[in-house]
């Protein structure tokens, strides 16, 4: 019975090791890809041109500075709505991206 439980053992940890080294690895090329995609983003947009890329840049950063605001400031009577909501979510979708980034890309061998 002993040898039986051990053997069981082994296999199941042999698993979960298995399965963390391949969600690793998905998780990994997932964030080069979308490193990547950004970079080839910016290049493109850059030399199509300079000053609508630079505007768009100034415009999501005050997108993202508005949804910041919303987040991080006392809580208003009432639940937000239409402006604020979407930005207080687009800048919470762009902190998660930006850790994601932070750590996984930045153990990308494609860097």
């Amino acid at each position: 019975m002993g040898v039986r439980r051990a053997v069981k053992g082994v296999g199941e940890f042999l698993i979960e090791a298995v399965g963390e080294t391949v969600g690793e690895a998905i998780l990994n090329l997932l964030a080069c890809v979308l490193l990547g995609g950004l970079a080839l983003i910016a290049y493109l947009s850059w030399s199509f041109s300079p000053r609508l890329t630079i505007a768009g840049a100034g415009l999501l950063g005050l997108f993202l500075a508005h949804g910041a605001w919303q987040t991080f400031r006392g809580p208003a009577k009432g639940r937000r709505r239409g402006l604020a909501a979407l930005t207080a979510a687009g800048f919470a979708l762009t902190a998660g991206t930006a850790l994601f980034l932070l750590f996984y890309a930045t153990g990308c061998d494609c860097l």
